[in-house]
Order: structure tokens, then sequence, then C-alpha cells
């Protein structure tokens, strides 16, 4: 066996064992809440051994930094694709449909957030982290809204301060509104619910409230 062939043997596996390690602590911190979860927690629920966390992992707070970056990301993702399947002008309905139907609302996942967030709270360096993650889906919103301009008549909204342009301010509004609806789920549990509102919500931002386009 080559050389190469034996590291990219290693290298999959390797990816496959952090992957494993994410989606057990997503479990682990999901019911038992980031500040109460050890790594041998984590490892357990894997099925891995310690030596194998810390090949992927320096510490607990780097893979809770990996985990939220892999879900910031597919949410940012999911937001993007959902915006961009229309042309230069943006169908609102339409849009706000294909946002509510795909955008991730996992109650497990809203619990990590939580988290994360508070722990951010506390700790400056983690809060540089959410908020650049957290700019990155406005810019997907902003960026595709402000396209749309001149092809779309979009509402003003209320100016947030320190935040230049109509498309930065309705996409912070958008992103409000997201926060809002997920913090609602999170004592409720009514995802369908939360979805139906959400779509409420976002129609009001973007429309005069109704569905002309």
């Amino acid at each position: 066996m080559t050389a190469k062939a034996t590291t990219g043997r290693v290298t999959r596996r390797r990816v496959r064992t952090r992957a494993n390690l994410l989606d057990a602590a997503f479990a682990v911190f999901a019911a038992k809440g980031f500040g109460r979860v050890s790594i041998e927690e984590v490892c357990e629920a894997a099925g891995y051994s310690r030596g194998a966390f810390y090949s992927n992992f320096d510490s607990l707070d780097e893979l809770f930094f990996a985990l939220y970056e892999q879900r910031a990301d597919l949410i940012a993702e999911q937001v993007t694709t959902a915006l961009a399947a229309d042309g230069p002008g943006l169908d609102v309905p339409a849009a706000v449909e294909r946002v509510t139907e795909v955008l991730l609302l996992d109650r497990d996942w809203l619990l990590v957030k939580t988290d994360f967030l508070v722990h951010a709270a506390r700790d400056p360096e983690v809060a540089r982290t959410l908020l650049e993650h957290r700019a990155r889906l406005r810019r997907a919103i902003a960026d595709r809204l402000a396209r749309a301009r001149g092809h779309t008549a979009l509402p003003a909204v209320p100016a947030v301060p320190g935040v230049p342009g109509d498309a930065e301010e309705t996409a912070h509004a958008v992103v409000a509104a997201y926060d809002g609806v997920t913090t609602q789920l999170l004592l409720d549990r009514d995802v369908a619910g939360a979805r139906v509102w959400l779509g409420q919500l976002l129609t009001a931002l973007l429309t005069d409230g109704s569905t002309r386009h």
C-alpha cells in the first residue's frame, strides 16, 4: 500500500471521527447544557476514547465553537439558497415560503444556540465569533434585498442605529424576527406554529402586509 493511499484513508477516518464527535456532542449539549457536559460524556456518546477527542479538538470549548459554526453555516446556506431562486427581482411571498420551509427550526439546535449566546455574553472573544456569524447571515439577506431594489418594491423599516442603508436595516429586522420566533419555539415547542408565525412576520416586513409583489 502506498503512503498516499494510507494517508487518504487516515484522513477520511479522521473526518468521520470528527463528524461523529460533533453529532454526539450536539445530542449531549442539547440534553444537558454546555456547562454541564464533560469530555468523557461526549466521548462515551460517540463511542471514542479521549485520545480520539484530543486528536480533533483541543478542548470542549473548541468543539462547541465547531458545532456552532457548522449549524450557523447551514442556516446561512439555507437562507441564501432560498432567496436566490428568483431573477433580479424578488417574489416576496414565494421567497418567504421557501425560507420558512427550509429554515432550521430544530428545538435541540435552539437549546445549543441559546447556550452559546449565554456563553458569549460572558466572554468577549466568544461574542466576537457569534457576532461574525450573525453578520454573515445578515449580509446574505441584505445583499439579496439590495439586488432586488429597483425591481421589487420593498418597504422601508425603522432605521437601526449604526446600520447604513435600507437593505441592511431590513436584514437586521429579518434576523430579529427569526430570533423572536425561535425564542417562543423554545417555550411552546410548536414547530408548525413557529413556521407560520415566521412567515407572517417576514411577509409583513418585506411587503405592505398583502401578497402583492
